[in-house]
């Protein structure tokens, strides 16, 4: 708690006195209990003002190694990450997607806020992408709802692949809550976590007003990278809404 009053002292009120971000629908997440907070991910700069938004503490999981690195820089490494409320993935479940699961249940099972991004990693282009089923075994599993948050501005503040970009003021939204307990014991049914996914970001996308692309991200970037169109048609991963 000392690191999250830290962050607040010394970074909080100088992002709200640059940047002004506007918040809508703060009221859809709770004051006290478990959630999950599912959003998109244009920049690296989302972690920093959708948790400035909101007067509780929101964490999310980051690589192992940012808290292990050795020496002076791994001391600043961990002490930053930690004030900016994140913790390292629990890889006693092997994979970093199983680590990532098994540190995001011990959260919200002490009643605390989880960030995620379905997408899996920030968007290249601006557009929204596949949301991954992780999100969908976790609030199963962890029988919590999901508020899902669009973050707009952030690729303007912070561009993919620069440290700094223009002035803007970002624009937070969060949602109303998703209550998926219907589906209460079927966490192994790949269709319902599909279906669960699709339904997540179809609100995300409904928040950002982003162009939705049936493809994830990391296939869209190796595709941009080789000079591919990502856009010619649902066969090829082509634009089109996900399943409301």
């Amino acid at each position: 708690m000392f690191y999250w009053f830290l962050k607040w002292i010394a970074l909080g009120p100088w992002l709200r006195i640059i940047f002004r971000p506007r918040v809508s629908g703060a009221e859809n997440v709770p004051l006290e209990g478990p959630a999950i907070l599912a959003s998109n991910h244009l920049s690296y700069a989302d972690w920093l003002f959708m948790p400035l938004t909101l007067p509780r503490r929101v964490t999310f999981v980051a690589k192992a190694e940012y808290f292990t690195t050795p020496g002076l820089k791994g001391w600043l490494q961990k002490t930053f990450f930690k004030g900016s409320g994140q913790v390292p993935i629990d890889r006693s479940g092997g994979s970093a997607s199983e680590g990532a699961i098994i540190s995001a249940k011990k959260l919200l099972a002490d009643g605390e806020l989880f960030g995620i991004y379905p997408e899996g990693t920030r968007s290249h282009d601006g557009k929204l992408y596949r949301g991954k089923v992780g999100v969908a075994r976790l609030a199963l599993e962890a029988k919590v709802p999901v508020i899902p948050v669009a973050v707009v501005g952030t690729d303007v503040v912070a561009p993919p692949g620069k440290t700094f970009g223009r002035f803007t003021r970002p624009v937070v939204r969060f949602g109303k809550p998703l209550d998926f307990s219907r589906y209460e014991g079927l966490e192994n049914d790949r269709y319902i976590l599909r279906s669960i996914t699709d339904e997540i970001m179809y609100e995300i996308m409904r928040l950002s007003e982003q162009e939705y692309v049936d493809m994830y991200a990391t296939r869209a970037k190796e595709l941009s990278k080789s000079d591919k169109d990502p856009g010619k048609g649902p066969e090829e991963g082509g634009t089109e809404k996900p399943a409301a």
